[in-house]
Order: structure tokens, then C-alpha cells, then sequence
């Protein structure tokens, strides 16, 4: 894509990409962002906004990722809606391909995040932020004394289901098979919530609803037999998928895909570094997305500077 060096390219558009992006401007280092077709992560799935700094109302979440952008953009960003399709981080300058072309570069950072797993369900998608969320910390204040419904049985659902015990006033966990996969501490704690109860060997087959959640559909998969749970919100936490697949065999990868960090936010290559849900599969939220781009900024900084200063001295 460009015939020069590159000082940084920035590949994701997502809080932590497009942080990288704005203090990137401030640094000096013309950044430029391969976006990707779908650019701006999970919050372009998400509706009200309220736990993000700086927003004393709520703020829709397209519309914070459009605020970002335009930030960046009236900083001086590049940002290329194209998709990377392969990295070369075994030669140096990095190499970053995609539709495009070649593109060469001191650094990188990588901000590609994560997608929640799905249910694939048409209606889950329509429901989406109408009631469908992946995300209790995000979403629980809004179902204050409602129903909810928890998909999963590993520690992500149960930490999910605990935490909307302090707004729901019932949440039933909805899991495919009899017994919860969960760690000893987390099932013990969910198994003795009294407002928690447990819908066994069983699947979400359909969310009713037009406007918003209204109940779901639910089949046993052991008898077959199927039925509705009246509930105003679903939760589906079966797991994230990070998006590292163009980085393997590139960077060190953890045992659940995730690109290992090593001191601050650097990847396990010189001059590429680590931002978000990328990395993050403990935290997952857009003000620790952010954090995490300006701390790869700064650490990207200090390694162009170094690279420059040699290149200069040379």
C-alpha cells in the first residue's frame, strides 16, 4: 500500500486501536490504521453506553466509535477500511498485507480484539442490544428488577450470572449439559445464589421478542421437548474467539489463542505490540480497550525512537 516505511500501522478500529490512532498523532508517528470492513469491535453491536468515561449520558455505541474516529481522523490518522490478510514479522521492517499491497513498518500494533460466540440464531442478532448482550458488566444496570436468562455453564456465565444477581431479581442459566463446567469456587457460589436456578441439558433454539426481549425458546436435548422462559434479557456467555488467526506461526499465541504479552505490551517480536481484547480475555471492556492502545502507544514510541536514533547514528 505504501512505498515508504511506515513509522507505525495500527491493525484494528476498535477503543484500543483507535486510542493507539489519536496518542500516535500527538507522537509524531503519522500512524496509519488498517481498519478492517467491519471496523469498530464490539461496541458497533452495542446499544446505551453508559460507563465510559466523559458521557454523562448514555451514548450509543456506533456513535462512540464514530466519535473516536472523527478524533483521530482531525489528528492527522490515515485509517483504510481494508482487511489484513497476512503479517511477515520474521523479517524487519514488519510487513502488513492486505488487498492493497505491501505495506512496511518500524512498528505495529495489534488491536484485533475478540468476537463473542454465538448462538446463530436470526433472532439473537435482531435482539441484539434490545436485550441480547454478552456483556453483564455492560448491561446489567439496565434490567433492574427484571428477569434474565444466562447461556453457558463454564466460569464466564457463572461470573455473569452472580453479577446480575445484583440487579435482576431471577436469573436462570440455561446449559446443554447436567453439570456446569465451571471452576469448584465459581459453580459453589452460583449453586448456592438462591436467586440463581439452573435449566439442565438444554438449548435456546429462538428469543421472542419484536422491540426488545420478551422470553425464550428452549429444547431438551435429552427428551426433545420444548418450551418458553418468560425473561426481559438473554445473556450468552459461551465463550470469545479471539481474532489472531493472521498471526499465527507470527507472534506467540497463549493456549486459548489469545497474543501473549511480555513486559507491558509488547508481543514476543521486536516492534509489535499488543493492545485489547486481543490479549485481554479477563477484563473486556471499552475503558480498558483504551488504556491498553495508549499504553502500546507509548511503548511503540520508545522502539521508533530507539530504531531511528540508530538509523540516524548510522
Amino acid at each position: 500500500m505504501s512505498e515508504r516505511t511506515e513509522k507505525l500501522v495500527i491493525i484494528g478500529s476498535g477503543p484500543a486501536g483507535l486510542t493507539a490512532a489519536i496518542y500516535g498523532c500527538r507522537a509524531d508517528l503519522e500512524p496509519l490504521v488498517f481498519m478492517g470492513t467491519k471496523y469498530g469491535g464490539q461496541l458497533m453491536l452495542t446499544s446505551e453506553v453508559e460507563n465510559f468515561p466523559g458521557f454523562p449520558d448514555p451514548v450509543l455505541g456506533p456513535d462512540l466509535i464514530s466519535r473516536m474516529k472523527s478524533q483521530a481522523e482531525r489528528l492527522g490518522a490515515r485509517l483504510v477500511q481494508d482487511d489484513v490478510v497476512k503479517v511477515n514479522f520474521k523479517s524487519y521492517p514488519l510487513e502488513i498485507h492486505t488487498a492493497g499491497g505491501v505495506t512496511k513498518a518500524l512498528s505495529v500494533i495489534i488491536a484485533t480484539g475478540a468476537n463473542p460466540r454465538r448462538l446463530d440464531l436470526q433472532s439473537e442478532m435482531r435482539l441484539m442490544g434490545k436485550g441480547v448482550s454478552n456483556c453483564a458488566v455492560c448491561d446489567a444496570f439496565f434490567f433492574r428488577g427484571k428477569k434474565v436468562a444466562v447461556v453457558g455453564g463454564g466460569d464466564t456465565a457463572m461470573e455473569e450470572a452472580t453479577f446480575l444477581t445484583k440487579f435482576a431479581t431471577s436469573v436462570q442459566v440455561i446449559h446443554r449439559r447436567s453439570e456446569l463446567r465451571a471452576s469448584a469456587a465459581m459453580k459453589k457460589e452460583a449453586l448456592n445464589n438462591p436467586k440463581i436456578s439452573f435449566v439442565w441439558d438444554s438449548a435456546v433454539t429462538d428469543v421472542l421478542g419484536e422491540a426488545k426481549v420478551r422470553g425464550v425458546k428452549v429444547r431438551n436435548l435429552k427428551s426433545g421437548r420444548e418450551g418458553e422462559l418468560e425473561v426481559d434479557g438473554l445473556f450468552v456467555a459461551i465463550g470469545y474467539d479471539p481474532n489472531t488467526e493472521i498471526f499465527r506461526g507470527q507472534v506467540e499465541l497463549d493456549a486459548k489463542g489469545y497474543v501473549a504479552i511480555h513486559n507491558g505490551t509488547e508481543s514476543s517480536v521486536p516492534g509489535v505490540f499488543v493492545a485489547g481484547d486481543v490479549h485481554d480475555f479477563r477484563y473486556r471492556q471499552a475503558i480498558t480497550a483504551a488504556a491498553d492502545g495508549c499504553k502500546a502507544l507509548l511503548d511503540a514510541e520508545k522502539f521508533v525512537k530507539r530504531k531511528l536514533e540508530v538509523t540516524v547514528a548510522s
